[in-house]
């Protein structure tokens, strides 16, 4: 089975602020803000959606193929694909643009100020879901948003269960686009807060979501997981990590052990524990794309966290 991965790539530039964002802003200059910081720690990591799947996806020994828009300076990102054997097959090259850019700068209260240039990925609607590639599942990620929207209609069309995860691309879709979304995807994930703001636009309760899909994952943070479907609610206990390092990318990391455990037709509680442990184990590092384990050791970790087998 092969699942089709739509999404964003892009490069996130993380950079450390060594203060507090608030002993350099006055209250009442902020409407003539000029201000700059000083960050002597920065790091450039492989990020976006789509390729954070993917990759985490084929440290599950997975079939995926990430499909996206980049820009002229994606060369680094091709070769890093290359190397852990991701496809970029279904990958569209934008010459005039570059790929998607995400600059963070996090100061000692963990604070953030975020400036994100889509660049190619606006361009996402450009790329078509195959229809003669063997796609059994697929996911609609964050995007461009005519992407997000002509992709899930042609998942429907073709006849593919998808997943919707709006995640960051949330707030681009009011009740009616959402409402659409829900009737055309066999799966809903979302964290706790995005839950929540879907209830509130669609006016819809998690329960009669549940009614209209096969399930709905809310990642719960430190409390885990829950599944609802219109059978009733799953709770998944969350998988205690060595060392909280670096939240970033933990649910992209979720969203691949769903599409692994959905793919290899495991019931909905081990497919949400796979979710959870692979969330966990990212968790661990720093960076989107810099975790790595053996499936002996993914499968040992399992059996240590729910005293089960998969």
């Amino acid at each position: 089975m092969t699942a089709l991965i739509c999404g964003s790539f892009a490069y996130d530039s993380i950079m450390l602020f060594p203060d507090r964002f608030k002993r350099h802003i006055l209250p009442d200059k902020i409407h003539m803000l000029n201000v700059s910081f000083m960050v002597p720690e920065m790091r450039r990591e492989f990020g976006g959606c789509a390729g954070n799947i993917a990759y985490n996806l084929r440290l599950l020994e997975g079939d995926g193929i990430p499909m996206g828009t980049v820009g002229k300076d994606f060369e680094p990102y091709a070769r890093w694909m290359d190397q852990n054997g991701i496809s970029r097959e279904l990958l569209r090259v934008c010459e005039q643009h570059y790929t998607a850019q995400a600059y963070i700068t996090t100061d000692l209260d963990d604070n953030q100020i975020t400036a994100f240039h889509p660049g190619a990925m606006m361009l996402a609607h450009e790329n078509k879901v195959p229809a003669n590639r063997g796609i059994t599942l697929g996911i609609v990620s964050p995007d461009g948003r005519d992407g997000m929207i002509q992709h899930a209609q042609q998942f429907k069309d073709a006849g593919i269960p998808f997943i919707f995860d709006p995640g960051q691309g949330l707030p681009m879709f009011d009740g009616d686009d959402l409402r659409g979304f829900l009737a055309q995807a066999s799966y809903l994930t979302v964290n706790a807060y995005e839950a929540q703001l879907v209830q509130e636009r669609t006016g819809l309760s998690a329960e009669q979501i549940a009614k209209q899909v096969k399930a709905v994952f809310v990642t719960r943070g430190a409390q885990g997981s829950r599944i609802y479907t219109r059978d009733g609610v799953t709770d998944i206990p969350p998988v205690q990590a060595t060392k909280v390092t670096d939240p970033t990318g933990c649910g992209d990391s979720y969203r691949a052990g769903l599409l692994y455990g959905l793919m290899k037709g495991f019931d909905l509680a081990t497919t949400g524990r796979i979710a959870s442990l692979i969330g966990a184990i990212k968790i661990e590092t720093a960076g989107t794309q810099n975790h790595r384990f053996t499936m002996a050791d993914f499968r040992a970790r399992y059996h240590a966290s729910f005293g089960s087998n998969f």
